[in-house]
């Protein structure tokens, strides 16, 4: 058995969780808005849909997206995360920025989710210093606005598990406990179509690691490739990608289609389908 801890929840992933997509930037429109009521309603309408926790961004992580202040970003953060964490759910913060980090661990927010794998100077002391706050640890090679530019890896998925892994080394090194911790792969994060579908393939040999794994196929570019969709028409390639994902063992799914996400992994389950 196989659990999560948090601030306020020991999560049970014996069953494959969603964790629905809630972003509060400019250029959002279909998960989040650009305004903080906006997203407030939207992290509502996502539990109401099933999502089994929330995660909240106010920096756009998209390819070519630029940065944004500190300040900037807490205002679009802290409102939202304040009205998320009484719907009764986990809520996690999607930020690279260790001031961040601690202003909504410090207001009760229960995850940090770091696409820079808490590589930032004194953030892996912010997490540390909390008592029990969860984390998820992502591989990116290069940063957003770059990381698209000819990637390569000699071997994907050995170059992100001895990255993913020398990370939870680190982390464990500060005195976090393991059950603290996922690990992301980065689906679309410095890497090609080709790169995303091998680690897709070959996701299971990252169990070896000994953390569960959260992964984010949502509405990703490969999807388009692969199927000519607009990312508006990807629905039916994420929920197909994101059962392909639990198939390989992972047990966490970042998801915009929470709705969808859901019935299809009720089916799987009622079918005896997913395995561990």
């Amino acid at each position: 058995m196989m659990f999560w801890q948090t601030t306020r929840f020991r999560i049970d992933l014996a069953r494959p969780r969603v964790m629905g997509i809630v972003n509060v930037t400019p250029d959002s429109f279909s998960d989040g808005g650009r305004s903080a009521a906006a997203a407030i309603a939207h992290c509502e309408q996502l539990v109401s849909e099933g999502a089994d926790m929330l995660d909240i961004g106010g920096e756009s992580t998209r390819p070519g997206s630029q940065p944004v202040s500190l300040e900037e970003e807490l205002a679009r953060v802290l409102p939202v995360l304040d009205a998320a964490l009484t719907l009764g759910c986990p809520v996690s913060i999607d930020t690279s920025k260790p001031e961040l980090m601690r202003a909504v661990l410090e207001r009760g927010a229960d995850v940090v989710n770091d696409i820079h794998a808490l590589q930032a100077p004194g953030a892996l002391e912010v997490i540390a210093s909390h008592p029990s706050c969860g984390v998820c640890l992502m591989h990116m090679r290069g940063d957003p606005a770059t990381m698209q530019q000819r990637p390569h890896y000699d071997d994907v998925l050995a170059e992100v598990g001895d990255f993913l892994g020398a990370r939870l080394h680190a982390l464990r090194a500060h005195g976090v406990d393991q059950e603290r911790i996922v690990l992301d792969p980065g689906i679309g994060f410095g890497k090609s179509v080709e790169h995303n579908l091998d680690l897709l393939r070959r996701q299971r040999e990252l169990l070896a690691l000994g953390r569960p794994l959260l992964v984010g196929w949502s509405r990703k570019s490969t999807l388009g490739v692969v199927t000519g969709r607009d990312v508006a028409q990807r629905q039916s390639a994420s929920v197909a990608a994101a059962l392909a994902a639990v198939h390989e063992g992972a047990r966490i799914l970042r998801v915009h289609d929470v709705a969808a996400t859901v019935d299809a992994l009720k089916v799987w389950q009622a079918a005896g389908l997913v395995r561990g």
